[in-house]
């Protein structure tokens, strides 16, 4: 009996055990279960007030986004990401697709002016965090024309260069915006090259360059081109801001010389020469080396009075090599073979002697071009001023004692006048030691031993040594390819370069850029007046008269003036 209430007795006990841990492990579970609820909640509203505030934060700064594009707009709001593609061009105007031009349309921006939008690089603007112009590829940009596909932008080569400075990007995605520009008043620019400077006018091709453009920014690159010459000028300042418009307005520019350690030495450069001091330098063949000398207005007067000559004078210092000598008047800038003023080709040292003559000698500044003809040649080069004065004293005192000689009989060998008294002497001696040259219109005296040096080119008929031959017929009459297609011999080229290749480099009366001249004029009026296919299409700007402030086209300004205001 005792046993048994035992037994109950533990098995109550036990029971009473299982259910206050069942309740315990219950509480347990409960409790972990309010605590995860609980932080489940905190969660929750943690993740809802981040939202909260990242929605604030995203509305205020779309807010103040806005604000911006209006402020910079003058009221209009425009800004697009599209993909950037390039397009053979001149200038900074970009093409835009057809939808833009509805957007702009809509929202009157053509009511308001020239259009100027601000191109940024997105991709490194998302890397730099920053929306400074100078610390990210950035720039500004007119527009040319909305033909573009949809979702592309296009952009002329100097856009394309100056946004992505560091190289195409993998993906050329790009934010354009519209932005309201002031019209600019200073520039300050500085050229990558030397030489900008030697070009005439060349702040007038300057002008002609920015015709293309809309806008300037600051830490841009220029390009400038000037017949075959390209160069770069970088924007240094502006004003009244660091982006401005170039569009109806009159700019002050200043132009500093570039840095010695920036100069780019990819095409030729000037070296200025001081009259009468000499110039040493060394040419490798099929090179150039080129100077550039001034003939003021005082030397011009002695020069044109015939009492000085100008003398260009290349002293070879090499047996293996040799040069020509090119020397043209600005503004062709840089001589060549196939283009150039004056030209020497002898065989080792060469002089040119510059006199009133030249119908092309004036008061100016002149280029000097040493081609190295064969190997490498050190030379040394001087232009001095030649005083004609005892020349002429010397050809005076000539003249003067040729009367006291009357008695004179021609020499039957050389046909030279001897005095009748000495002339049996010098025949005897003359038919002895010299020979006539048979050559039709030659007739030079000659030593007996010099006669097999003489040679006459079969060709044109000069004479030379024998040694000259061979450089003479590959200067002269070796068939020279201009690019036009046309072939012909050195002077034709020359001459054919000169006045009748439609890829010629002439100097435009109108803009005074150096520009391929081309075709004949189409209008038959602008071909009376002499004028290029590229002045004729020039002179078709108008510009305002400064007696009656009518419009008038440039190549019809000289008639205006004549006919309407009675001005010769």
């Amino acid at each position: 009996m005792d046993f048994e209430l035992r037994r109950a007795s533990e098995k109550l006990e036990r029971e009473q055990r299982e259910r206050k841990e069942k309740a315990r492990l219950k509480q347990e579970r409960e409790r972990k279960s309010r605590q995860e609820a609980a932080r489940q909640r905190e969660a929750i509203e943690a993740a809802q007030r981040s939202r909260r505030i990242y929605a604030a934060e995203a509305q205020f700064k779309a807010d103040q986004e806005m604000e911006e594009n209006l402020l910079v707009g003058r009221g209009i709001m425009f800004c697009h990401v599209l993909e950037a593609v390039t397009y053979q061009g001149n200038g900074d105007k970009i093409k835009l697709p057809p939808s833009c031009f509805t957007e702009l349309s809509e929202q009157g921006a053509f009511d308001k002016g020239p259009l100027h939008f601000r191109l940024s690089d997105i991709n490194q603007e998302a890397v730099s965090g920053v929306k400074d112009d100078q610390k990210q590829g950035a720039t500004h940009a007119g527009v040319l024309e909305f033909t573009a596909e949809e979702g592309s932008v296009g952009l002329p080569p100097h856009v394309w260069s100056n946004l992505f400075r560091s190289g195409a990007p993998d993906t050329s995605l790009i934010e354009v915006r519209y932005v309201w520009l002031p019209k600019g008043t200073y520039a300050k620019l500085k050229p990558d090259e030397l030489g900008f400077s030697d070009i005439p006018n060349h702040k007038a091709v300057l002008e002609t360059s920015l015709r293309q453009h809309a806008t300037l920014s600051q830490d841009d690159v220029l390009t400038v081109n000037h017949g075959a010459l390209t160069y770069h000028l970088r924007v240094l300042e502006l004003k009244p801001s660091s982006s401005v418009s170039v569009l109806e307005t009159d700019i002050e520019v200043d132009i500093v010389g570039p840095d010695s350690a920036s100069e780019r030495t990819n095409q030729h450069v000037l070296k200025p020469l001081i009259l009468g001091i000499s110039e040493s330098g060394i040419v490798e063949e099929g090179n150039y080396r080129y100077y550039k000398f001034l003939i003021e207005e005082e030397t011009w007067v002695r020069i044109s009075s015939e009492d000085a000559n100008i003398e260009i004078k290349v002293e070879s210092d090499t047996q293996d090599g040799d040069t020509d000598l090119y020397v043209s008047r600005h503004p062709l800038l840089f001589p060549t073979r196939h283009q150039h003023g004056w030209s020497s080709h002898d065989v080792g040292s060469k002089a040119l002697i510059l006199s009133s003559k030249d119908q092309s000698l004036g008061s100016g500044t002149y280029s000097i071009g040493i081609y190295g003809f064969k190997g490498t040649t050190k030379y040394r080069l001087v232009v001095t001023i030649q005083d004609n004065h005892d020349h002429k004293v010397g050809q005076k005192a000539a003249s003067s004692s040729s009367p006291m000689e009357m008695d004179t009989v021609e020499c039957r060998n050389c046909k030279h006048y001897i005095p009748s008294r000495t002339i049996a002497l010098h025949e005897a001696y003359c038919s002895r030691h010299n020979v006539i040259c048979q050559h039709a219109f030659c007739g030079v005296v000659l030593r007996t031993g010099e006669v097999k040096n003489h040679i006459h080119c079969d060709k044109c008929g000069q004479a030379f040594q024998q040694g000259e031959i061979e450089k003479h017929m590959k200067v002269f009459h070796e068939p020279l390819h201009c690019p036009c297609g046309v072939v012909l011999e050195k002077e034709l080229m020359v001459q054919h370069q000169t006045s009748n290749c439609p890829l010629r480099l002439i100097t435009c009366r109108f803009c005074g850029d150096m520009v391929q001249a081309g075709t004949s004029a189409a209008d038959v009026r602008d071909r009376l007046r002499g004028l290029s296919e590229h002045e004729s299409v020039c002179g078709s700007r108008t510009t305002t008269c400064d007696s009656c402030g009518r419009s008038v086209m440039l190549k019809e300004m000289d008639i205006h003036q004549i006919a309407v205001h009675q001005k010769n």
